[in-house]
């Protein structure tokens, strides 16, 4: 027997691993599943050439045996083994890792497919034991090795009797501390979870003894025990087969299983590429948003698996954030793990792929609005106000990505329009994309504003989202037509010989708008006359960046402690009897005139959807105004 003792710094690292590096320490049967698996490859790779391998594909497997008496588990291959000084070196020198040469060595040969990258995946089984003993037989060799550790301290190297080549590595289970309840690893159920969970593609059957218990026939109340051999995993991932032999059902049945959705999924995207970036991707955009979408609770990513072999269950650097709601997985043999193979190294790598799969995910979504409207426009019901998100947040830096994809209700059928569709079917001459914004479509139709838009023959957006608007003015314009709210004071109706005529009305009566400015105090920046109403015979208009809704919106937001406040224009129609009232009232009775101009400014908050900022006086006022 030969005692070693690891190098200091492997001793730290040994150390830092156990207690720190791996987060959860399931994974250790993960990492050493993906050891055995990698040594079945090698063999199989080997026998591709070597006729004296004496195994066909369907002969190698990894068996796993459970001793709960003794606290063992043992994982067991029938793989290339490992000699003496192989051995020594793999297992003797943390993050030294056979595998990673052998790919090295073999890298121009095509089916060279190794999991295990890094030395320190097979430490991680002293997370949960307190001994480890590696038994091991090379293949072509006569001699066994057997290796044993109890952690840092060092190991022992002897030979050993070993009747096939391959290897098995026992684990002896920690004791139960009031933190960890180690027992669990000694549970078949729990085995076969860790299995489906981590490893259920690996490419060799993983196969375990299943103890149950079966009634006594003719004896009530009494069971014996049976005894089944039981494949654990599935093997072949769904996503690496071919689109045509996968059934409709096979992809809802796995959506729903593997994300825990009631419904089938709304589309599905599978998809693969070679070349810079080499994956295997199968995506789903879900029919209803979860309960907690909208919430900080909520988590984005995609299942992340290297092999089949599942490296993390969300990786949020994959997916945007305006496409969130995308579950899935990626599969890739290219990117780079670090040694807890956990977190992935932001290399260029991983973003080329995210690059990719944003790209097929928009490309997808695009499809389904040109060719299954019904569905797409159900899809932007649950999601729409994400993507809106998504061309406000960065500044704008996504604009482009989403603009198309983005619906909106039209005045002309109430039904959704995109933004191409509404400027392809614009009037001619027409430079201006008009909207309007409300709680809802029936309080935006009752905008004095709206009718004089719709008189002249223009569609409007109608936006009802909070975000609409933000999302709207982040867009500046498009395909160079400029968007305009109904209610700012940009919107431009009138011929150049009714502006003309306006503005000599106003200029007249600016002594008289100026009074009625006074008894506003701050709640107006102005008064004039406008001749963008109808019927109506007032009406609230903003200047400046902030419209009405967004004002509502800011200030309801939590946190909002300093009040945003829209500069607002209080616009009377010139051609309404009440303009003649207050040229009246200006010349005999201001102070009539002021209570009118409160009175009007108040219904103007009415129309416009804010609240009376008094309603006692303007109760007061109504009352003194009917009875003279």
């Amino acid at each position: 027997m030969r005692t070693k003792q690891f190098k200091s710094e492997s001793k730290k690292l040994l150390d830092m691993m156990i207690n720190s590096i791996y987060t959860h320490k399931e994974i250790f049967l993960r990492e050493i599943i993906s050891n055995a698996s990698d040594a079945l490859d090698k063999l199989y790779f080997l026998s591709l050439t070597d006729n004296s391998v004496g195994l066909k594909a369907d002969d190698f497997e990894i068996r796993i045996e459970l001793d709960k008496d003794n606290r063992i588990i043992k994982v067991i291959d029938n793989g290339c083994g490992m000699t003496e000084d192989e051995l020594d070196k793999n297992l003797g020198t943390i993050a030294k890792s056979g595998s990673l040469d052998f790919k090295s060595e073999n890298e121009k040969t095509e089916n060279v497919d190794i999991i295990g990258q890094f030395g320190v995946g097979f430490y991680s089984a002293f997370m949960v034991s307190d001994e480890v003993t590696v038994e091991t037989k090379a293949f072509g060799s006569e001699q066994a090795y057997r290796w044993n550790s109890t952690g840092a301290s060092g190991y022992t190297i002897e030979p050993c009797d070993k009747e096939s080549f391959g290897t098995a590595v026992t684990m002896h289970i920690k004791d139960d501390t009031d933190d960890e309840k180690y027992s669990e690893y000694l549970d078949q159920y729990k085995i076969n979870s860790l299995v489906k969970k981590y490893s259920d593609y690996i490419r060799h059957p993983i196969r375990m003894e299943f103890t149950t218990k079966e009634p006594v026939e003719g004896k009530e109340n009494e069971y014996k025990d049976v005894t089944e051999i039981r494949t654990l995993n599935s093997m072949i991932p769904l996503w690496k087969k071919g689109k045509t032999e996968i059934k409709d059902e096979e992809y809802n049945n796995f959506y729903k299983e593997k994300f825990y959705d009631y419904e089938d999924p709304a589309k599905v995207i599978h998809t693969s590429t070679e070349g810079q970036a080499t994956y295997h991707a199968l995506m789903f955009i879900p029919k209803h948003a979860p309960f907690d979408y909208y919430t900080k609770e909520y988590e984005k990513g995609l299942q992340l698996y290297s092999k089949g072999v599942l490296i993390m269950d969300k990786c949020a650097d994959l997916l945007p954030d305006y496409f969130s709601f995308v579950k899935g997985l990626v599969d890739s043999e290219d990117l780079s793990l670090n040694i807890s193979r956990e977190m992935l190294q932001h290399d260029g790598q991983l973003k080329l792929i995210a690059k990719t799969i944003e790209k097929k995910i928009k490309s997808e979504l695009e499809k389904m609005l040109k060719n299954e409207r019904e569905a797409y426009e159900e899809f932007f019901k649950a999601f729409g106000i994400q993507l809106k998100f998504g061309v406000y947040n960065g500044y704008g830096m996504n604009k482009d990505v989403l603009k198309d994809l983005l619906l909106f209700t039209s005045s002309v059928d109430k039904k959704f329009v995109t933004l191409k569709e509404y400027t392809e079917r614009m009037k001619e001459g027409q430079d201006t994309v008009y909207y309007a914004c409300g709680e809802t479509v029936e309080k935006i139709e009752m905008l004095p504003q709206c009718d004089a838009v719709k008189d002249k023959g223009f569609e409007i957006l109608y936006l009802t989202e909070n975000v609409d608007e933000f999302a709207i003015k982040m867009l500046m314009d498009y395909d160079g037509k400029k968007f305009v709210n109904v209610c700012d004071e940009d919107l431009n109706l009138d011929s150049e010989e009714e502006k003309k005529a306006l503005e000599s009305e106003n200029e007249q009566s600016k002594d008289m708008f100026e009074e009625m400015k006074k008894a506003l105090g701050e709640s107006v920046n102005a008064v004039r006359f406008t001749g963008k109403l109808k019927n109506h015979p007032v009406c609230l208009t903003s200047e400046g960046g902030i419209s009405l809704e967004m004002e509502k919106t800011l200030n309801s937001m939590p946190g909002a402690n300093e009040k945003v406040k829209a500069q607002l224009v209080l616009e009377i129609n010139a051609e309404h009897p009440v303009a003649e009232k207050l040229k009246t009232l200006y010349k005999d009775d201001k102070e009539t005139l002021n209570k009118y101009a409160k009175l009007l400014y108040a219904e103007a908050c009415l129309i416009g959807g804010r609240s009376v900022e008094d309603p006692v006086e303007h109760s007061r006022l109504i009352c003194e105004l009917m009875t003279k």
